[in-house]
């Protein structure tokens, strides 16, 4: 099967059902992608397919074969991808960190798709948990890099 990752195209030798987070992990080495809770609900191991928010974890690799992925390696290659980064890191937001690459590749979605996305936009969007608890940061990360 083959796949294009952060523009790069990879011959995956797998299952068609394999979940996308562990042939990103396992057999390709992308580990910036993170194993939460294995059901869709943390958002742990978000990527974008073809600029969406997807949960790798239930996804199939079968279903994405010929789209494009991102994952949190190559994302400030992306204009907005490198806008969050940089609202990322000049609002501290990272506590723990296992959460980030999730929440970035979330936040990235939402701005491809929403350039001034309102308090219930942001809110409803940024749907990844965080144990450390550092919601309003991302919240306030995100308003900050719709605004650049």
């Amino acid at each position: 099967m083959e796949l294009n990752i952060n523009g790069s195209r990879h011959q995956v030798d797998v299952e068609p059902d394999t979940p996308l987070l562990w042939v990103l992990r396992d057999t390709l080495g992308m580990t910036g992608t993170k194993y939460g809770c294995g059901l869709a609900q943390c958002g742990a191991c978000t990527v974008l397919v073809d600029g969406y928010a997807t949960r790798t974890c239930v996804t199939p690799v079968e279903s994405v074969a010929g789209s494009e992925i991102t994952t949190i390696e190559a994302i400030e290659q992306d204009p907005i991808g490198r806008k969050v980064v940089d609202a990322w890191v000049e609002n501290q937001v990272p506590q723990c960190g296992y959460c980030q690459s999730g929440q970035v590749m979330a936040a990235t979605s939402l701005l491809k798709e929403n350039a001034s996305p309102s308090e219930d936009d942001i809110a409803a969007a940024m749907t990844n948990l965080c144990r450390c608890g550092t919601y309003n940061a991302i919240s306030k990360a995100v308003r900050q890099a719709a605004e650049a």
